[in-house]
């Protein structure tokens, strides 16, 4: 039998018991303050139709959708016959072509010659790529929700408040804090124009956390003043060039972020423009300051300002400062008005969280006309933050709460009894599952991480008492059965 090497697919992890119960803390931490502001759980499928995410996501995006192999016969009729004519004007002498349709070992063959045939693959690369990948594995949280509310929009209840947890996947270049598979945790608000929503999401996310340790900035920016910046350089159809470009100032600097932008098509005036745009800085009310200067002409840009003022004031009532980030683009098509971005601070690492209006994203389903606004949690790497901090409370570590150990057939019988008394009062609990030396239950209890062990020998079965020893201080202490149960195992 040949040998099989294990491994996991690149940018993919598995999780063990320790790692998946600090995640759930901070699922559960996050779902949590969801309920608190009236949202509703809800999944969608792994997989969508491929023209359901094409061209919602930009460029960029486009090209990290994991696409799928359909199964099964992954070529229609019509293209069969089509590749088939094709295939016999580049291959005349392979006549057994003719029989595709009948013969499966052909079928084989042909598929084979299809994929392989590199003339072919370059005529008609794009036809034959989405011939046989007409699903993909969902990029985000966000598309698949919008296609759920122009499906279902008959039956639900505006405003509709959905929080959902799942995985995603992109095929982006695995590196610290990014993975090919990882989850996203998001809160949508559809049907609703009002900025309520967007205060309200500005403070889960100051809720959230806050919860969780984690000191971070909350920055905000404005597609409306994007859009202002994209008319006084241009026109509304350089946005997409200008977004796009702008939202690898990080990663690339200025002077690459020009290079680009003069690579895209705009003059050096409109480059001198954004880059004057680009390095507005200051108190909050200095940046506003500047860019209303800038795009005093544009309502659009009008608009934009007055929303961030709007949201910069009610959450302050509440005790909460924004930053305000105009370099912040988010290079998703979809966005309309106000947009978010959260880092963490006092770590190296990329965006934890982020969101932001989006107001016809149905449209791109058929229904037009319902509003929406939305944010997202990067749950791995919040959990990467967290574990660099040392966040993570102790009890978060504690599955199994007690041990009884196992000292024989009658006493084993004896413990198995008050467990269950103890289980049906929620604490979680175990019996040591054969008669062993007490080094090496102890052992057990502590690799773990039990913090109490119940020891219940023949004497203590005789004198109707336990003994339970507390693993991390050593302390040990005799009670009655009839106390067990009231005992506190934290």
């Amino acid at each position: 039998m040949a040998k099989v090497t294990v491994g996991l697919p690149q940018g993919t992890r598995d999780f063990g018991p320790d790692v998946v119960r600090k995640r759930n803390y901070i699922l559960s931490t996050i779902r949590n303050v969801f309920e608190l502001y009236g949202f509703q759980p809800l999944e969608t499928p792994a997989m969508e139709n491929l023209d359901t995410l094409m061209g919602k996501y930009g460029e960029e995006g486009d090209k990290l959708i994991f696409r799928i192999l359909d199964s099964g016969n992954p070529f229609s009729v019509k293209f069969i016959s089509k590749f088939r004519e094709l295939l016999l004007e580049l291959q005349p002498d392979e006549k057994q072509w003719v029989n595709v349709d009948s013969n499966p070992e052909v079928f084989e063959a042909f598929a084979n010659a299809v994929l392989q045939n590199e003339d072919l693959q370059k005529r008609y690369q794009s036809k034959l790529k989405n011939e046989i990948t007409g699903k993909a594995l969902k990029y985000d949280l966000t598309i698949p929700f919008a296609r759920y509310v122009a499906m279902n929009h008959n039956k639900l209840t505006f405003p509709f408040k959905r929080y959902q947890v799942q995985p995603v996947w992109r095929a982006d270049r695995p590196q610290k804090g990014r993975y090919r598979e990882f989850y996203q945790c998001d809160a949508d608000v559809v049907g609703s124009h009002s900025l309520l929503n967007e205060v309200e999401l500005a403070i889960i996310y100051a809720t959230v956390f806050s919860k969780l340790g984690i000191a971070v900035e909350i920055k905000i920016n404005s597609r409306k003043i994007l859009t202002a910046l994209a008319e006084i350089c241009g026109g509304a159809d350089k946005m997409t060039d200008i977004t796009v470009a702008i939202d690898k100032l990080d990663k690339i600097g200025l002077e690459k972020v020009k290079e680009e932008l003069a690579q895209r098509g705009l003059t050096a005036e409109q480059v001198t423009i954004i880059e004057k745009y680009l390095s507005i800085a200051g108190t909050n009310e200095d940046k506003l300051t500047q860019v209303k200067q800038l795009l005093e002409k544009k309502e659009t840009g009008k608009k934009g300002i007055e929303e961030i003022e709007y949201l910069c004031s009610q959450v302050k009532t509440q005790g909460l400062q924004l930053s305000i980030d105009f370099t912040l683009a988010r290079g998703l098509n979809y966005y309309t008005g106000i947009i978010f971005e959260v880092k963490a601070n006092n770590v190296q690492m990329g965006s934890i969280g982020g969101g932001g209006r989006y107001d016809d994203l149905t449209g791109l389903f058929g229904v037009p006309n319902i509003p929406g606004v939305g944010i997202s949690f990067g749950v791995d790497r919040i959990y990467d933050v967290m574990e660099e901090l040392q966040l993570f409370p102790e009890e978060v570590h504690i599955g199994t709460q007690v041990l009884f150990f196992n000292l024989g057939e009658s006493e084993s019988k004896a413990a198995f009894g008050l467990l269950q008394q103890l289980r049906e009062k929620g604490i979680r609990g175990e019996l040591y599952h054969e008669n062993s030396k007490f080094d090496k239950q102890f052992k057990y209890a502590e690799k773990k991480n039990i913090p109490y062990v119940v020891i219940l020998g023949e004497e203590e079965v005789k004198a109707n008492t336990v003994k339970i020893k507390n693993i991390k201080s050593g302390e040990q202490q005799t009670l009655l059965k009839n106390q067990l149960t009231s005992f506190s195992f934290i």
